[in-house]
């Protein structure tokens, strides 16, 4: 009993130093943070100024005006100083004077918080330094999905005339995407580049399948009927694409952004990039029994993909195609090209 007594006693002493040294810290946090405010509040005054500087040059206001505007944010931002100073002190004063006090900063903090024991008291926040917002913003990136029908066709060819299933055959296509302002004040003009993930998928007609004969890819006719029969092609492509539309200003104290919510936009360009990789998929019955083969191979498919590309849609959604310029297969004596319609994602 003595030695628990001993022990919960020690534990008692442990907790009220540890405590003690918390207080103590974020005492010195708080007192470094004012040097902090200060900083915030002339950098903040700083980025002020340079806009009402900016206007200026740009004959938005006057130089009567500009003089005016700069008095008042330099007294605003002042009395911001004045303020959150009184703010810490009071902070600091109630830590002095109390152990079981709540420090809350204020909205432009975030915290850290701790506590001693199964009870809020000894609850400390440890505040971290403000991170004032970029001022402009060019480049901003997001990510792209799309999915949608997809089929292959020959020169002077057609989709009706085409050999594989035009509602069966699909594609889908993620990536990421980085968009960049062309004008410094104005973004009817943009440039979208990424990496992104093709599959392109076909489903041929007739109960056919592709046969590697060696030095070209078949369509032949499979030995018995097939349940399904589709070929799949992965390219990993880097798009480029040119975009125009409108887009609202939004515009802040201290920063400023563009965004094309709710607006129409179109995008032409291109892509280019490598085959990862082809495959086929075969379903069938033999001798009363499902077999599926799954095969990997070549199939002589070209190495180096290339193609156009556009969309046209309204906020996030556009309808998107696609036509590989480059032939799906190297040596085959039609060449024939990829196609792609569908919807397209642009997650800003």
């Amino acid at each position: 009993m003595r030695i628990i007594n001993l022990s919960a006693a020690l534990a008692v002493w442990l907790m009220a130093m540890c405590f003690c040294h918390a207080q103590e810290t974020t005492i010195e946090i708080l007192e470094t943070s004012k040097t902090a405010i200060i900083n915030e509040e002339k950098d903040l005054l700083k980025m002020a100024v340079e806009k009402i500087n900016e206007q200026l040059q740009n004959q938005e206001i006057t130089q009567e005006e500009a003089e005016q505007l700069k008095q008042e944010v330099a007294e605003k931002h002042a009395l911001n100083i004045e303020n959150r100073l009184a703010i810490v002190d009071n902070k600091i004063a109630l830590l002095e004077r109390n152990k079981d006090v709540e420090v809350i900063d204020d909205e432009n903090r975030s915290y850290l918080k701790f506590s001693l024991g199964d009870s809020d008291e000894g609850v400390v926040y440890l505040g971290k330094k403000y991170k004032t917002p970029k001022y402009d913003r060019r480049t901003k990136s997001h990510l792209v999905f799309s999915f949608g029908l997809n089929n292959a066709i020959g020169d002077g060819q057609s989709l009706d005339d085409s050999d594989f299933k035009v509602g069966g055959s699909r594609y889908a296509e993620i990536g990421l995407a980085w968009k960049t302002r062309v004008f410094d004040n104005s973004n009817w003009l943009r440039i979208l580049y990424g990496i992104s993930f093709q599959f392109n998928g076909l489903k041929p007609t007739d109960n056919r399948y592709f046969v590697d004969t060696g030095d070209q890819t078949e369509l032949q006719v499979f030995p018995t009927d097939l349940d399904k029969s589709k070929f799949r092609m992965d390219n990993l492509v880097v798009p480029i694409h040119v975009e125009f539309g409108p887009s609202k200003k939004i515009e802040k104290e201290n920063y400023f952004r563009y965004s094309t919510h709710n607006k129409f936009k179109m995008g032409l360009g291109g892509y280019a990039g490598l085959n990862l990789g082809s495959r086929q998929k075969l379903k069938f019955e033999e001798n009363g029994e499902d077999v599926k083969q799954k095969l990997k191979a070549d199939y002589n498919t070209s190495n180096f993909v290339y193609g156009l590309s556009a969309y046209v849609g309204f906020s996030d959604l556009s309808l998107y195609c696609k036509y590989d310029l480059n032939p799906i297969f190297k040596n085959n004596t039609t060449d024939i090209h990829n196609v792609s319609l569908g919807l397209r994602w642009d997650w800003d």
